[in-house]
């Protein structure tokens, strides 16, 4: 079988997507998905994703991590395949699509950054010194001094895989606070179980964390290995936060074709 394949990154995080408008690629397995992803036998991506037609929708995102398993929400996935569904011909002032956390609406601007708008965010758990909340993935968040110092690997590691999350998994990010408004970012992915170049659920939930307006809209720039991202979203009160956007590039990087066995 013959899968005809696009590369797309978002700040680094990089996806190989499928138009499965005719659901010609549901049939991939996890171990196909899986091999597809790998760096050194296959294509190489963080994870795969399925454009799928859905009715009442522009399209449905299918996100696969790169263990080759359904993974939950991915944000910057999310942005990558509204530019795939530009670029396959859908053309809309403001995309609504379908995704495992539910829906999500999504803009193209003039400069071709790509906005997609988060699910509201009502809980960040307290653990320890440490902050726990969903944005449409679980994450984990560590405030540190000197994060380009940090060992994400093996730090992330050790929190992914101790007593309170390894069932489940959960994604670790290390943030550094440079100013009111400004943090960097690094992320351990579980699904990739390693360090990504961004995550965009992770970049949320840190940008939320590190609110810097007690009440109304903020703007959180966030750096990451792979580029800067912006986060915008109205504060209501303890732990409310609506209208939260993730903002940033996405860009195909190539298109080709493989075969699957």
């Amino acid at each position: 079988m013959t899968l005809r394949f696009y590369k797309y990154q978002g700040t680094g995080n990089d996806f190989i997507v499928v138009d499965n408008q005719t659901n010609e690629y549901s049939f991939l397995t996890t171990d196909q998905i899986r091999r597809l992803c790998d760096r050194r036998f296959g294509i190489g991506a963080d994870g795969f994703m399925m454009l799928n037609q859905k009715a009442g929708y522009d399209f449905e995102m299918k996100y696969f991590n790169a263990d080759g398993r359904e993974g939950s929400m991915c944000g910057n996935g999310g942005r990558c395949i509204t530019k795939f569904a530009y670029h396959l011909g859908i053309h809309r002032t403001e995309y609504r699509f379908l995704a495992v956390d539910g829906e999500h609406e999504a803009e193209i601007d003039t400069d071709g950054i790509v906005s997609l708008k988060m699910q509201n965010v009502d809980k960040v758990q307290r653990f320890h010194s440490d902050f726990i909340l969903n944005t449409g993935s679980p994450h984990y968040i560590k405030p540190v001094s000197e994060v380009m110092d940090i060992d994400v690997y093996q730090k992330g590691r050790d929190i992914r895989y101790s007593k309170d999350f390894e069932a489940e998994g959960i994604n670790v990010n290390f943030v550094e606070q440079v100013s009111d408004d400004k943090i960097i970012v690094r992320t351990y992915e579980r699904g990739v179980e390693d360090e990504t170049y961004s995550c965009g659920t992770g970049v949320t939930a840190a940008a939320l964390v590190f609110y810097h307006n007690e009440n109304g809209f903020n703007e959180v720039e966030v750096k990451t290995l792979g580029g800067t991202l912006t986060v915008e979203f109205d504060r209501l009160g303890e732990d409310h936060y609506v209208n939260i956007w993730l903002c940033g590039p996405a860009e195909k990087v190539y298109e080709g074709s493989v075969e699957v066995g």
